[in-house]
């Protein structure tokens, strides 16, 4: 059973707003009425990146734990959830029908870099809060361009600044070739190096991409073994990273291999793949690792597990995404946290943009989330991890980076 007391120290699911007086102000409350407020999401629960479902439903089992807790001034979530395939055009659709018939409140944890790309004009254009993106690209940083658009994890630019440094420094004279999802998701990795490296972008690195619909990577990681290459950068999502674990594995292909944050899931990368074909990479971590022994009597993991037996009971604890989601979620309860009555449109993008220090039961120690209105970028830390073929292994210090 969840303990109120584990949640208080989490500082985000922290104190309820007790019931009250529904008092609002006269401003835009559409989704809201005296007993509940609809959050509207968009998630893959089929389609190329449905190992990316699984984050939807730790969504909603999060709110059921804080309606269960009491709310919000007596109000309840009402978690409306589409599943659009990671397929722009049906997100467009989905998230028009939350807007416009069903009316949330608010959008929340939409999944995906060229989903929200397909949506971001649209949902500025309403005046729609469309908070804490499920996305590291660098542009729902951007609080001039869009300011209804708020991100959550690092970005991705300054992920791959990181491991473009690291490589430098363990191989100065590496021939880098990148594997990249041929979208936002994708080049905003180049982006990061080419800030690194410079003039030497072009004449040290071997890009080679692939689109969200090919069957399989093979034939882009035959002609990057072909160029010689010593470093691989995989920028993938979960299905084509485990592809290429194996994929290298059977080329008896040994170059350094740098992997993406995004798919380091146990669960949904690294058994798929095979543990014992993907040892000595190299990724980064904001979160903790549901599958570290270091975190057996850990009190924010034991409240997560807690969470997941009671609210989520079919959902994989070795998968990396309920722990995103679970982070990401009370991050979002905060929010509703701070709004107090004011559950106005213009006071929920007021909230999410003034976030302090906050603390996560699910996050590594020493990472805070902190927003203002000039800083979108609510987590900017990382640190450095390496896969031994049961585990990530930590290694190095916290990493700050500086998006912008």
């Amino acid at each position: 059973m969840l303990r109120r007391r584990s949640l208080l120290t989490a500082a985000t699911a922290a104190a309820f707003v007790p019931a009250a007086p529904a008092i609002l102000r006269a401003a835009d409350t559409t989704g809201v009425t005296d007993t509940e407020i609809r959050i509207g999401n968009t998630c893959p629960a089929s389609g190329p990146a449905s190992a990316y479902g699984t984050i939807g439903k730790a969504d909603g089992a999060t709110f059921r734990m804080a309606n269960d807790m009491g709310g919000f001034a007596g109000r309840k979530i009402n978690f409306i959830s589409y599943d659009d395939a990671y397929s722009p055009p049906k997100t467009v659709e989905q998230i028009r029908r939350l807007v416009e018939q069903d009316k949330v409140a608010c959008l929340f944890n939409t999944l995906g870099t060229p989903s929200n790309t397909a949506i971001v004009k649209y949902v500025n254009q309403k005046k729609v809060p469309h908070l804490f993106v499920s996305s590291g690209a660098d542009k729902w940083g951007d609080y001039k361009e869009h300011p209804w658009t708020i991100g959550w994890q690092p970005s991705y630019v300054t992920e791959s600044q990181i491991y473009a440094k690291y490589i430098l420094a363990q191989k100065p004279d590496a021939k880098i070739g990148i594997l990249y999802q041929n979208d936002d998701f994708g080049k905003d990795y180049l982006t990061g190096f080419r800030d690194v490296l410079k003039d030497r972008f072009g004449k040290i690195v071997t890009l080679a991409s692939y689109e969200i619909t090919d069957a399989t990577i093979d034939s882009q990681l035959v002609t990057l073994q072909g160029a010689g290459i010593d470093v691989l950068m995989t920028v993938a999502t979960p299905k084509f990273a485990a592809q290429t674990i194996r994929k290298v594995h059977d080329m008896n292909w040994k170059p350094m291999h740098v992997l993406t944050g995004v798919s380091v899931s146990v669960g949904a990368v690294m058994e798929p793949a095979g543990p014992d074909k993907a040892i000595g990479i190299v990724s980064s971590a904001y979160g903790k690792d549901p599958t570290d022994p270091r975190y057996a009597n850990d009190p924010g993991m034991k409240e997560w597990r807690a969470f997941m037996a009671k609210y989520y009971p079919e959902g994989d604890v070795k998968d990396a995404g309920n722990v995103f989601a679970y982070g990401i979620s009370l991050t979002m309860l905060q929010v509703l946290k701070q709004c107090g009555n004011d559950l106005s449109r213009e006071n929920m993008m007021k909230q999410a943009a003034n976030l302090r220090n906050l603390e996560s039961p699910v996050l590594l120690p020493g990472i805070r989330i902190n927003t203002s209105p000039t800083n979108f970028h609510p987590i900017r830390q990382l640190q450095l991890m390496r896969w031994n073929g049961k585990v990530w292994e930590l290694f190095g210090d916290i990493i700050e980076g500086a998006s912008t």
